[in-house]
């Protein structure tokens, strides 16, 4: 056992020290992955159930009984936390197990109680759990301090990174237009406050970036606003001059980040006051409600609200946010070309590295070269070429850092989904291997999240087929045109039908929203298989990517991805007056014509390829050196059907 595993074995027992000691004592801990907010990504302090489990993926959840460890995530991670977890502890497949509260309704005693850091856990999931709990009497324990704290001794310390407004000219819209509609949705919904409680919403509310959370540009903070006041907490060593100025100029009265709670506690008894002049243009209505949306809102503040003056939504700028103005499209279409010249020139210097350093037949050769790695050549690892890529990014108009870590992988490790390399222990570049590149960046006009899967020596015919089946699937949802109302659940099954049709699939959905300088995964909407994709339509000037894949464990893995904008469409017809939909690519950067068996794609698939070819040589060629320029003509010469 390593010294890891064995201090995290350590951990468990010291864990279990606590529970026992608690009033009441425990019978089980759980640990989400969530931060006070909700969020997918956190900061390292907030990396709880990483720390206990060792498990490094983004989603999970574990539960600590006095004599089990267990383990939950989705099918992007199965494979991962195999490697990952210690034999003590038990790893439980979302979608193929139970879910955490029917486990511990089904194998806990009666009256067990369950305790919870209530920050870090939904109103959602919290009611769920106590629904399952109740026929057995079990209890959901709200603990008043976190006790994976309690034992996480070198617990990284929160450093106070500034608040930086983010320009109107990148975001479209002032924060007072906003402030002034999300007013106007309050009183339709008879609501005389809403309490904000995910970072990407109050970064978009107010119009303000930060760097709290490592890839994601949101500040640590909540809002509450009501019809005439806005509030916003965060740690004030964050909030310079400018942005105090900003804030004041804009009604906007900057609270400590800890007074959220006693806040809630005011404002639910009709008694929160700014100290900042808003406008009051509303009348407020009797009987009206606090909003929360039960998705984001955690259980600490929830607690503090009686559930009779309580409106359970989702949240009015969810989808204001996903739907994006002119400005931002505008801006999300720039930073996708800079990006993919980027991208183009990685792959151009990572086709000439592969060749000279390890005799590959290179990117557009299938001749079997040397593969005689020399004694003077450079080794080149998935984190080593990785952070060349950042490096050509980083030369980019407005770049501010990536937007998730970059998923650089290798023949087997391509097949796990969301593998994160790290110096150490990452493989080696290998020219007889596939290579799976998923990665994106954070600019001030937009955020960007590519996959390209290429290979620099032979591929063998069923690497072909299966890349080719993945990029039919490609195609069907960037060609798909559907009527107003289709949810990303009834368009899935065009990216999977291709596979399907070879006995394939993948175990992750085909697409998610994606930010204007936010997050990278972005909602409410998705293109999945799963059941909350049912929730939200598509609509036009939303934006969602693209990536269907095929992933053949402990040998490779394709991905291919594109973001594309929700537009109208051209439709001969209109029936039913719908109005039709249909996409827009704005990623540039090709894909590899030597992984294409051609003979699989019909006329249609071909034209698709050549057109966006022809369009991304276009599109890229001002960003490029003449080497570049040239390997890019190569890149995107017209396929033709073959055999």
């Amino acid at each position: 056992m390593g010294i890891m595993a064995a201090a995290r074995d350590q951990l468990l027992d010291a864990i279990r020290g606590l529970m026992a000691v608690q009033s009441p004592p425990l019978h089980a801990l759980i640990v989400p992955s969530e931060d006070a907010h909700q969020s997918e990504y956190v900061s390292e302090q907030d990396k709880r159930r990483e720390f206990i489990s060792g498990f490094t993926g983004s989603a999970g959840l574990a539960l600590i009984t006095m004599k089990e460890a267990l383990l939950w995530t989705d099918g992007r991670y199965f494979l991962q936390a195999t490697q990952q977890l210690s034999d003590r502890w038990k790893l439980m497949r979302m979608g193929e197990d139970p879910p955490v509260e029917a486990w511990i309704a089904d194998n806990l005693a009666d009256k067990a109680v369950i305790g919870i850091n209530p920050w870090c856990i939904s109103v959602d999931s919290a009611q769920r759990y106590d629904h399952a709990f109740s026929k057995k009497h079990q209890t959901l324990f709200q603990l008043s301090i976190d006790l994976v704290d309690e034992v996480w001794m070198d617990r990284p310390p929160v450093e106070p990174r500034p608040v930086i407004v983010h320009p109107v000219e990148f975001a479209g819209r002032s924060v007072s237009e906003k402030i002034k509609e999300l007013r106007k949705k309050l009183v339709h919904e008879k609501a005389t406050a809403i309490i904000i409680t995910a970072l990407d919403e109050v970064a978009w509310l107010y119009n303000i970036r930060g760097s709290d959370v490592d890839y994601s540009p949101v500040v640590h903070s909540y809002a509450i606003v009501t019809l005439d006041s806005a509030f916003f907490y965060v740690d004030k060593r964050k909030v310079t001059a400018e942005v105090q100025k900003y804030m004041v100029e804009n009604g906007i009265d900057i609270r400590e980040y800890e007074t959220v709670q006693s806040d809630v506690s005011l404002l639910a008894s009709d008694n929160l006051k700014s100290s900042v002049h808003g406008e009051k243009d509303i009348n407020v209505v009797e009987g009206s409600k606090i909003w929360i949306d039960s998705a984001s809102c955690c259980l600490a503040l929830y607690s503090k609200l009686n559930p009779h003056q309580v409106l359970i939504l989702q949240s009015p700028i969810a989808l204001p946010k996903a739907v994006k103005n002119p400005t931002e499209l505008d801006g999300l279409r720039k930073a996708h070309i800079r990006d993919g010249a980027a991208v183009v020139q990685y792959l151009h210097w990572l086709d000439n590295q592969m060749q000279e350093n390890y005799g590959a037949s290179g990117y557009f050769s299938e001749i079997k070269g040397s593969h005689k790695k020399g004694i003077s050549a450079a080794k080149l690892t998935e984190v080593s070429v990785s952070d060349k890529l950042e490096g050509f990014r980083a030369t980019k108009e407005h770049f501010r850092g990536l937007s998730f870590p970059t998923i650089s992988s290798v023949g087997p490790n391509a097949a796990v989904i969301h593998y994160k390399p790290e110096a150490s222990t990452c493989s080696e570049m290998d020219a007889d291997k596939i290579y799976l590149c998923d990665s994106g960046a954070q600019y001030l006009d937009g955020t960007t999240d590519i996959t390209r899967t290429v290979h620099f020596g032979k591929p063998s015919e069923h690497e072909k087929s299966c890349y080719t089946a993945v990029l039919k699937g490609h195609i069907a949802l960037d060609i798909a045109v559907f009527p107003n109302g289709t949810t990303g659940h009834a368009l899935d099954i065009l990216s999977r039908a291709p596979l399907w049709r070879e006995g394939l699939d993948y175990r992750h959905g085909t697409g998610h929203g994606i930010g204007s300088y936010l997050n990278v995964h972005e909602g409410p909407h998705l293109i999945s298989f799963r059941p909350t994709a049912r929730n939200v339509p598509l609509q036009a000037s939303m934006t969602v990517t693209d990536e269907p894949g095929y992933y053949e464990d402990g040998s490779f893995g394709i991905r291919l991805e594109n973001v594309l904008i929700c537009k109208e469409a051209n439709a001969k017809f209109n029936f039913g007056d719908k109005g039709y939909l249909a996409f827009e690519h704005i990623t540039w950067a090709p894909y590899q014509a030597k992984l294409i068996d051609t003979k699989l794609l019909t006329p249609v698939e071909i034209e698709w390829v050549n057109t966006y070819h022809s369009d991304c040589r276009r599109i890229l060629e001002p960003y490029l050196n003449e080497q570049e320029k040239e390997w890019l003509r190569k890149a995107t010469e017209p396929i033709a059907q073959s055999g």
